[in-house]
C-alpha cells in the first residue's frame, strides 16, 4: 500500500447510520470490491511476462494488495461505522467529557484522542453531555457510491433516560455504581462491547451483506491463478468469516431502520445523596405541646437547590431542607453584647402568608461576633479528598481555590496541616504557621488527583494530627474537602460517627467542605458534622467560597456555643395546633433538653439562625376534627418558678447551650406574648418577612400539601422582593431568581 492510498484512506467519509444508507453503503462496498477482483486478475496478466513468471507473481500479489486493501478498508469503515457512534452516544454519554470551557472532541475521526486510563469512581451522570459523532450524507445520499457520502461532524447529544434506551445499549447502574473503578471506565465499556459483539446475533439482512462479502471473495480467490494471490484471498477469506457476521450483526442490532427524530433533551437525573425524611406533621397543643430541637446553621441545602434550578429542573424534595434555606441569609437580628450571654432572641408573631386562619412565631437568633483581640488562635488541617474523581473544574480545583482564600484570611499566628487521601493517606503538610503563608500555598498549588477513596483513613491521619499539635488556647478544627462517600477503608457511617464523637470530646472539631455532583453522599457528610461539632456546607461557586470561607470565616471557624438546643413550650388556652417548619433532621426528645449528655448544634462567631412555628389560635378551624370521646387532660401542675402571666401568653421559649469551654449548660427562656405581635406581615421588619418568604418557598419545593394551592412561586416572589433590604452581596436578588426558575421547572 502506497502513501497515496494511505491518504485516500484518510479521506474517506463515514456513511450516516440511517435509514437505508447502512445497506446501500455496505452493497456498493461489495459492487467495488468485485470490481477490483477483475481489475487485479487483468493487471496480474498484462504485468507477466512470459519469460519471468516468479517476478510476475510478485507484481500481481503486490498489486492485489495495492487495490483490495483500501477497498477492505471501506467496507470496514463502512460495517464498523454505526455501532461505533451509537457506542459514542447513549451508551457513553456523560463520561468522561470535556470540562466547561476546555476544548472538546475533533471533528474528524482520525482525530479523536484515546481516552486517557485515569482512575474514577464516578458513575455515568444522565444529566451531562458530551460530544458525540454525528454522521450526514449529503445531498449524494441517493449514490450508491461510498464516496459520495459527506464529511464526519459533531453534536453534542445529552443522554436519554434509562427507560427510553434500548436494552442493548442500556448500562445498570449498579454495576457501576458498585465497582471502585479500578479501571478506566472506557475500558471496561471498550471490553463489554467486545463481548456483545461476539455474541450478538446476526438479523436476515446483515447475514446477507456478510454473504454477499463472502462470495465476492470466493470470486475473487477463484479468479487469481497466482498461488500467493490465491493465499492472500483464502487468509482475507478466513477473516472476514470470523468477523462479518458478528459485525453486521451488531450493526443491524444498533443502527436505526429509519431516520432518526430529532434529539430532545431528557430532564437532568440528580443522583447526590440525601437523607430521607417527612414533613413535620401538625401536632395537638392539648397532647403534645411541647417541642424540642436541636439549632442547625447548615446551609448546605441551598446549594443544592440552587445547581438544580440553575440546571433547569426542581430538586428532589429530600434535598431541600427548609432551615437551611432560611439560614443561608445574613439577618440583622439584635446583637449580644458580651461573649458570656451569647445570645439575644428576637421573636415576631405575624399572619401566616398562605393561610389567613394560622399564625407564624418568628424566632431569631444572632450571635456574639467575636472581636479581633478575643478571637483565638486557629490549629486547622485541611483533609483534602484527591481522589480520582476529583480532577474536575468543579472540585479539586476549586477546593484550592477556597482554601487558598482561607489561608489569606487567617492570622500568623495561625496554624495549618494538610493531609490527603485518594487510594490511601498521607500528610502533604505538618502544622505550618500562616507566616509561612508561602509554603503553605506552594503544597496547596501542587495537589493532584487520581486513584480510590480511602476517606476513613484520611479521617484517622487528620485527627491524628490534629492531636499531636492540639492548641489548649486555641481553635482546633479539621475541614474535609470531598465530592463523595468513602470506597475504602471504614465505609460504615455508625463506626465513623463514634470515632468522630470520641475525637469531638477532646475539643478536635470537624466541619465539611462539600464539592461535585452525581456522586455525592450528603446524608453521610450530614451525619458527620453533626457529630463533629462542626458545620456541612456545599460549595458549587468561587462565590460561594468566598462567602463560606471569606465573608463569614469567624462563624465558619469560631465557635461561641456548642449544644444548642430549644424548647418551645405552648398554651392550649390560646393555641390549639402547632407545627415547626424545616429542622426535621434535628428533632430532640422533649428529655433530652436537660440532657447535657445529648449532642445538639453549633453556632458560630456572628452566626444567625431562624426558627419558625405555623400555629392555629383557639377559636380556629383546627386542622384535625376534635375527638368525640376525648376527656380533658390534666394539665400538669406548674413548677415553683412559674406564675399565671398577666399578659395572655401564646406560648413558653426556652433556650439552652454551653459556652465553647464548658460542659455544664446554661439556660435563657422568655414568654411568647401578644406584644411581640404583628398586625399583619408588611409591618414585620425585612428580615422576618423575607425569612418567610424563603420558608413559602422551601414549603413548595417539597410540595407540602399545607402550602400547596394556598402558595405560589408568584406569591414567593412578590414578598422576597418587598423585603430585599439593602443586599450588599445580592443574596437576596439571587433567591428571587431562583423562585422564577422554580416556577418555570415546576410547569
Amino acid at each position: 500500500m502506497t502513501n497515496s492510498d494511505l491518504e485516500k484512506l484518510k479521506s474517506l467519509p463515514v456513511p450516516k447510520p440511517g435509514g437505508g444508507a447502512r445497506e446501500r453503503a455496505i452493497e456498493a462496498a461489495l459492487v467495488a470490491f468485485e470490481k477490483s477482483a477483475a481489475t487485479t486478475q487483468g493487471t496480474a496478466a498484462a504485468n507477466r511476462p512470459s519469460s519471468a513468471p516468479h517476478s510476475g507473481t510478485r507484481r500481481s500479489f503486490m498489486s492485489t494488495i495495492k487495490i483490495n486493501c483500501p477497498l477492505a478498508a471501506c467496507l470496514a469503515t463502512a460495517v464498523m461505522a454505526v455501532p461505533v457512534v451509537l457506542y459514542m452516544g447513549p451508551r457513553d454519554a456523560g463520561r468522561n467529557q470535556p470540562e466547561p470551557g476546555s476544548v472538546g472532541r475533533g471533528t474528524e475521526l482520525a482525530q479523536l484522542p484515546e481516552p486517557k486510563q485515569t482512575k474514577e469512581k464516578d458513575a455515568p451522570r444522565a444529566q451531562e453531555q458530551r460530544p458525540v459523532a454525528k454522521i450526514e450524507l449529503g445531498a449524494q445520499d441517493k449514490s450508491p457510491a461510498v464516496a459520495a457520502a459527506a464529511p464526519l461532524a459533531t453534536q453534542t447529544k445529552p443522554s436519554p433516560p434509562v427507560a427510553a434506551m434500548e436494552p442493548a445499549t442500556r448500562i445498570a447502574p449498579s454495576a457501576v455504581e458498585k465497582s471502585d473503578r479500578g479501571d478506566s471506565s472506557r475500558t471496561m465499556d471498550r471490553e463489554r462491547l467486545s463481548a456483545e459483539f461476539k455474541a450478538a446475533p446476526a438479523s436476515p439482512s446483515a447475514t446477507a451483506s456478510s454473504s454477499s462479502l463472502l462470495n465476492a471473495l470466493g470470486k475473487a480467490e477463484a479468479s487469481k491463478p497466482d498461488a500467493n494471490a490465491q493465499e492472500f484471498s483464502r487468509n482475507s477469506r478466513k477473516m472476514t468469516e470470523q468477523l462479518a457476521p458478528g459485525l453486521a450483526g451488531r450493526v443491524a442490532g444498533y443502527a436505526p431502520t429509519a431516520r432518526p427524530e430529532p434529539v430532545i433533551a431528557a430532564p437532568q437525573e440528580y443522583r447526590d445523596q440525601h437523607e430521607a425524611f417527612s414533613e413535620n406533621p401538625v401536632k395537638q397543643v392539648a397532647s403534645d405541646p411541647v417541642s424540642t430541637f436541636s439549632l442547625d446553621v447548615d446551609t448546605a441545602s441551598y446549594a443544592f437547590v440552587r445547581r438544580a434550578l440553575n440546571a433547569g429542573s426542581l430538586p428532589p424534595k429530600d434535598a431541600v431542607r427548609v432551615e437551611e434555606l432560611i439560614n443561608y441569609f445574613p439577618y440583622d437580628y439584635a446583637t449580644p453584647e458580651a461573649a458570656a450571654l451569647p445570645f439575644q432572641p428576637s421573636i415576631t408573631i405575624t399572619p401566616a402568608p398562605w393561610n389567613a386562619a394560622r399564625k407564624l412565631v418568628h424566632i431569631g437568633l444572632k450571635g456574639y461576633a467575636l472581636r479581633a483581640a478575643e478571637r483565638p488562635r486557629a490549629n486547622l488541617v485541611f483533609l483534602i479528598d484527591v481522589s480520582g474523581s476529583m480532577a474536575s473544574q468543579d472540585r479539586l480545583p476549586l477546593v484550592k481555590n477556597a482554601f487558598r482564600m482561607l489561608v489569606d484570611e487567617l492570622q500568623p499566628d495561625d496554624t495549618v496541616g494538610i493531609v490527603t487521601y485518594a487510594s490511601g493517606s498521607g500528610i502533604a503538610l505538618k502544622p505550618t504557621k500562616i507566616a509561612n503563608k508561602s509554603e503553605i500555598l506552594s503544597v496547596i498549588d501542587r495537589l493532584g488527583a487520581g486513584g480510590s477513596t480511602a476517606g476513613a483513613k484520611g479521617i484517622e491521619d487528620a485527627y491524628a494530627l490534629a492531636e499531636a499539635n492540639f492548641d489548649k488556647a486555641g481553635v482546633n478544627r479539621i475541614i474535609l474537602a470531598t465530592d463523595g462517600d468513602f470506597n475504602v477503608g471504614i465505609t460504615d457511617r455508625g463506626q465513623l460517627k463514634g470515632f468522630i464523637e470520641r475525637k469531638r470530646d477532646k475539643g478536635i472539631f470537624l466541619s465539611i467542605l462539600g464539592v461535585g455532583q452525581g456522586n455525592y453522599n450528603d446524608a453521610t457528610m450530614q451525619a458527620l458534622a453533626q457529630n463533629g461539632n462542626g458545620t456541612a456546607a456545599y460549595v458549587d461557586t468561587l462565590n460561594e467560597a468566598r462567602k463560606l470561607l471569606v465573608e463569614e470565616a469567624s462563624s465558619t471557624l469560631f465557635t461561641i456555643a456548642k449544644d444548642v438546643k430549644i424548647q418551645v413550650e405552648f398554651n392550649p388556652a390560646v393555641v390549639s395546633e402547632y407545627r415547626l417548619i424545616g429542622y426535621e433532621t434535628r428533632a430532640l426528645k422533649r428529655e433530652d433538653f436537660n440532657n447535657d449528655n445529648v449532642d445538639a448544634g453549633d453556632v458560630g462567631s456572628g452566626h444567625t439562625v431562624t426558627a419558625i412555628y405555623e400555629i392555629t389560635p383557639v377559636g380556629q378551624p383546627p386542622s384535625a376534627d376534635p375527638l368525640r370521646y376525648a376527656t380533658p387532660d390534666k394539665a400538669e401542675q406548674p413548677g415553683p418558678s412559674r406564675a399565671a402571666p398577666s399578659t395572655p401568653e401564646y406560648g413558653f421559649f426556652k433556650l439552652r447551650y454551653k459556652l465553647p469551654n464548658e460542659d455544664a449548660s446554661k439556660l435563657l427562656s422568655l414568654p411568647l406574648t401578644t406584644a411581640q405581635e404583628k398586625r399583619t406581615l408588611d409591618t414585620a421588619s425585612d428580615d422576618v418577612r423575607f425569612s418567610v418568604a424563603v420558608a413559602g418557598f422551601g414549603q413548595l419545593l417539597r410540595g407540602s400539601p399545607l402550602v400547596a394551592g394556598k402558595y405560589s412561586y408568584d406569591d414567593v416572589v412578590a414578598l422576597a422582593q418587598s423585603a430585599k433590604g439593602a443586599d450588599p452581596f445580592g443574596y437576596r436578588a439571587e433567591f428571587i431568581n431562583l423562585a422564577r426558575l422554580a416556577k418555570s421547572a415546576a410547569k
